[in-house]
């Protein structure tokens, strides 16, 4: 994630990265979603997959977050004023029992789950 970070600072319009796997997918796909980042190609080179993501300028960081916190769905409010800049801007994404989303769609489920990581 810290690729991602200096690659947009840097005004590059692709960023490589490796490996792929389902969870790093389904992040991107949410950052996708909301705009934060354009096409994405998975890349297939015998060894691990990598990655290779069109940058739209939008993103001003994404993080990971290590282990990974259980959270209950009265306390995503608090993650959210822990790791976002403000309560209208940027999404955290949750591992629950209905897959990888964004807090917001966790809450309309009335869900909780664990915290995978970050962006704004």
């Amino acid at each position: 994630s810290r690729q991602f970070s200096n690659a947009e600072k840097r005004g590059k319009r692709q960023v490589l990265i490796r490996p792929s796997s389902k969870v790093i997918v389904k992040f991107l796909l949410c950052m996708q979603q909301h705009g934060y980042i354009g096409e994405f190609e998975i890349i297939d080179d015998h060894r691990a997959n990598k990655i290779v993501i069109e940058l739209t300028g939008r993103l001003n960081k994404c993080g990971v977050i290590s282990p990974r916190f259980d959270v209950a769905y009265d306390e995503i409010e608090k993650w959210i004023v822990n790791l976002l800049p403000s309560r209208q801007f940027g999404h955290i994404i949750l591992s629950t029992t209905y897959g990888i989303m964004t807090h917001e769609e966790a809450r309309r489920k009335k869900t909780g789950g664990k915290v995978l990581g970050f962006f704004y």
